[in-house]
Order: structure tokens, then C-alpha cells, then sequence
């Protein structure tokens, strides 16, 4: 690819990015539950853990095993066009790009490379993933909050982003903070565009937390239109369930609902088990209703570039 010649971006056009400016919104729950999610329906996915801070190992329960190598792959990668190996079989039909420490050490050489060829820079996550991309139906990219020049890399590669936000004044700012560096990869990813905003980890009805947030969305992008209709509610005990025994929510729900009753335990007739989070099978009930409209939202989206 020479300076000026168009980045081949076939087989990249589901190349989903969940990005806000500001952490702690659920990004990394989004990526790994609604990942998991399609792949249990059967979609064939590519995680890819863009963060050195790894997270989505403790989501999946990878980290810190032999399969995790911090960021290493992923790095020499960015760096120096070494071929991505992913992680195969997490669970059924969902593979993994681990992220990590060693993701720090890239960033230092995409800011670098950025000095002497801006545009590779911003396309070296897409260029790491394109040999791969046709071996899956989806690719979820899991973006750092603050570290520019991963975050630019993974807008040069995503056809589509995700906002996950809260509705507090450092989601809000973290919503303005995507828009503005969208249009610092216009000139690479033209045909980038947004899928969506995703209220999380709110306790509040869907009424007034839009009312809240409409105003920072419309300033944002120019639209309200773009905020999904459904949220993902703040529950406490599975969200710490889940990240301490590396398994997803529906999983948590699945071992909830399979668990004696606490009237059992109370007979005699069953053993108690673990402490199981009752409000799993909420936050479970939010997560599917997200991944069907992020489904909905994506093909109507390939439906309108396709006419």
C-alpha cells in the first residue's frame, strides 16, 4: 500500500469497536458478553482486546493462563506486520486477540510511526486484521479509554462503533471526545460510522435517563436517533460475580437457574453452593435485548450501503 492508494478494506465491514473517551463504562462487559452471546447463537467471532490493561481475560477467564501472552502478538503486530494468531475456541465459535501490558510498548511505536506515515499508523490494527477477517462473521475491538494512538488505530480499522455511556458528566464528555476523533481517521476509514449508543450501568428508568443524555448525544453526532432503545441496568453482585469466576452473564444466569433453592438448602434436601447473584438473570435479560439490537441496527445498516 503506498502513501496515497486506498487501504483494501474487504472482509472488514464487520469490524464493530466499543469506544468512549472516558473508562468504566462497560465497554469491556459489552464486548465479551454480547460477543458471547452470538457465538452462542452460532456467529463465528473475533474478540480483539485493545487494552493493556487486559480486561477481557478476567471477563472470559483467560488471564494469566498459558494462553494469555499480555499483549505480546498484538504488539509485534502493530510494530513490526507479524501475523495475528488468536486464541482459538475461548468458548464455542468465539476466538481472542489478548490484550495487556505489552500493548503499552505499541502505542509508543504507532506514536513513532505516526511522526514519519500518519496513515499506516492509523491503519495498523486494520491491516493486522484484514487476513482474518473472512474467517469470521464478526469482529468486536474492546478500545482502550484514553490512550490516542490505539484508540485512532482501532477507528481505522472498525466499519461500525459502539458508545457504551453513563449518564454522568465523564460519560457525557467521553461521548463528545468519540466524535472528535472521528474525524481525525475521516482520511483513512471514510466510510466509518456509528452504530450506536448504548446507556449502561444505570439504575434509572429509560425515560429520564434519555432526557438525560439526549442533549450531549445530539450535540455529539447530530442526532438522538443513534441511542439505542434498550439499556444495560447496574447490578452490583453479578458484575463482580462474573469478572472474579471469569464467566459471562448469561453463563452466571445458567448457574443460578441450575442452583438449589434456598428452601432446599433450608430442608436439607440439597447442599448449598456458592453465593449466587439473584439479579443476574436482570442484567442477563438487558444484555440479550442489546446484542438483538445491535444485530438489527447492523444489518439495517449493510441493508442502506447496500442500496
Amino acid at each position: 500500500m503506498t502513501m496515497n492508494q486506498p487501504f483494501d478494506r474487504t472482509g472488514l465491514d464487520r469490524v464493530c469497536a466499543f469506544v468512549n473517551g472516558k473508562g468504566g463504562v462497560l465497554k469491556t462487559t459489552l464486548t465479551a458478553n454480547i460477543g458471547g452471546l452470538l457465538a452462542v447463537s452460532g456467529w463465528r467471532v473475533l474478540l480483539v482486546d485493545f487494552d493493556p490493561q487486559g480486561n477481557l481475560g478476567l471477563d472470559l477467564g483467560y488471564r494469566h493462563t498459558g494462553s494469555d501472552d499480555d499483549g505480546m502478538g498484538m504488539a509485534q503486530s502493530l510494530m513490526f506486520g507479524a501475523p495475528l494468531t488468536p486464541v482459538k475456541a475461548v468458548r464455542p465459535n468465539l476466538d481472542v486477540v489478548p490484550g495487556g501490558s505489552n500493548l503499552d510498548q505499541a502505542a509508543a511505536g504507532l506514536v513513532s510511526l505516526a511522526g514519519k506515515d500518519g496513515r499506516k499508523a492509523k491503519l495498523a490494527l486494520a491491516a493486522a486484521l484484514s487476513p482474518l477477517a473472512d474467517q469470521y462473521d464478526i469482529i468486536f475491538i474492546d478500545c482502550p479509554p484514553g490512550n490516542e494512538p490505539l484508540q485512532l488505530a482501532a477507528l481505522g480499522a472498525a466499519a461500525q462503533i459502539i458508545v457504551p455511556t453513563k449518564t454522568d458528566r465523564g460519560g457525557r464528555e467521553g461521548l463528545l471526545g468519540v466524535a472528535k476523533r472521528l474525524d481525525s481517521v475521516i482520511d483513512v476509514n471514510p466510510g466509518i460510522d456509528l452504530l450506536g449508543v448504548i446507556i449502561a450501568a444505570t439504575s434509572s428508568s429509560a425515560r429520564s435517563v434519555q432526557r438525560t443524555v439526549r442533549e450531549a448525544i445530539t450535540e455529539a453526532f447530530g442526532s438522538q436517533d443513534v441511542l439505542f432503545e434498550n439499556m444495560v441496568r447496574h447490578a452490583e453482585s453479578p458484575a463482580q460475580a462474573v469478572r472474579e469466576r471469569g464467566v459471562l452473564v448469561h453463563e452466571l444466569e445458567e448457574q443460578v437457574n441450575s442452583g438449589p433453592k434456598w428452601y432446599e438448602v433450608l430442608r436439607g434436601t440439597a447442599k448449598g453452593g456458592p453465593s449466587q447473584p439473584r439479579s443476574a438473570g436482570n442484567v442477563a435479560e438487558d444484555l440479550h435485548r442489546v446484542a438483538q439490537e445491535l444485530v438489527a441496527r447492523l444489518e439495517a445498516a449493510e441493508q442502506r450501503n447496500a442500496s
